[in-house]
């Protein structure tokens, strides 16, 4: 039977998720890979035991998440049972619901009939009677917002959710389904966006800006660029990557000739610094304190005590800035 380190929170930093109470660790762990079908559960155990003993409290899920989709919850939900249920009050669970899940018209987007069951399922898989946080996953430019944020809203007065995100919303919406949320006194406390060295969507569509004006966190996925970030393709594409071995999400189209020129220069850049180029990439994300959390995905455990290493990282000079957006 599993039994948490007991020095588990002695190095962990958290961070308050906006205007709320809930804190969140520096780094959390994503299973939006290597937690499906595909994967090896002992493999899926160690991530999840590694994190944990680390400081890492937060756990992020989708309805999607897989391949299968619904796997990922399903994998975790038996490790919870077989593992994680002594601890559950220290674990902050989300998961999400917005892309197509099954046939017909009411698996996809952002109607309180589909939100309303792909909770109900997600907590199924889990063998929860609540999650943390339930985000909606994507803008629905059909759905009326008010129907979306009512249907979060009744997840919170259900009891099924203690607090609510949005995740790939840009500024605009976002400010305007704050608006909504907050006449119906519905606690929402956190974006989930990609934000890395390389993509800056949420500088460019007014996220970012947004959040710091009506005091939401962020929590950033792909902060490392789906693995371009790492010390994984300085010298090409192995054979055992995941663009080899997946392709759904980094392809080899995406590590151009100039691409590599920039993953190496700022990976002199990290070692300049004596760190990493993980380390240094994940430090870029929290460099001014806006956002919340990175979510780490990893196919081993070293590679997350790798990432840990950012709580330790030193800021970064004007001069280094500059030369990480030269690269960028």
């Amino acid at each position: 039977m599993y039994r948490a380190n007991d020095r588990r929170y002695d190095t962990m930093k958290y961070n308050r998720c906006g205007y709320s109470g809930l804190k969140l660790p520096e780094v959390s762990l994503g299973l939006w890979h290597n937690f499906g079908d595909t994967a090896v559960y002992d493999n899926m155990k160690k991530l999840c035991f590694t994190a944990f003993d680390n400081g890492i409290t937060h756990f992020d899920l989708a309805n999607n998440y897989g391949p299968q989709p619904g796997s990922a919850e399903k994998n975790f939900g038996r490790i919870l049972k077989e593992n994680f249920l002594p601890y559950r009050d220290e674990m902050i669970i989300s998961t999400k619901a917005g892309y197509d899940m099954w046939p017909g018209p009411y698996g996809d987007w952002g109607s309180k009939k589909y939100l309303t069951a792909s909770l109900d399922q997600s907590l199924m898989r889990m063998g929860l009677a609540y999650v943390d946080i339930f985000y909606h996953h994507r803008m629905d430019p059909e759905t009326p917002l008010e129907e979306t944020m009512e249907a979060l809203n009744q997840a919170v007065r259900s009891g099924k959710a203690l607090y609510v995100g949005l995740s790939n919303y840009d500024g605009e919406t976002m400010k305007k389904a704050a608006a909504i949320l907050k006449d119906l006194k519905c606690p929402f406390i956190i974006n989930q966006n990609s934000y890395n060295i390389f993509n800056r969507t949420i500088e460019k569509n007014g996220l970012k800006d947004a959040c710091t004006e009506e005091k939401k966190g962020i929590i950033s996925f792909s902060p490392l660029a789906q693995g371009m970030l790492t010390d994984r393709y300085l010298k090409g594409i192995p054979s055992d990557s995941r663009i080899v071995t997946d392709g759904r999400f980094l392809n080899a189209d995406q590590l151009s000739d100039s691409r590599l020129a920039s993953i190496r220069g700022l990976d002199r850049i990290a070692s300049e610094r004596g760190e990493s180029l993980a380390q240094m990439a994940l430090k870029w994300v929290l460099k001014d304190n806006v956002v919340t959390s990175v979510l780490v995905g990893a196919s081993k455990p070293e590679q997350i005590l790798d990432n840990l290493k950012v709580i330790k990282s030193a800021p970064f000079t004007e001069e280094e800035l500059k030369k990480i957006d030269e690269f960028s």
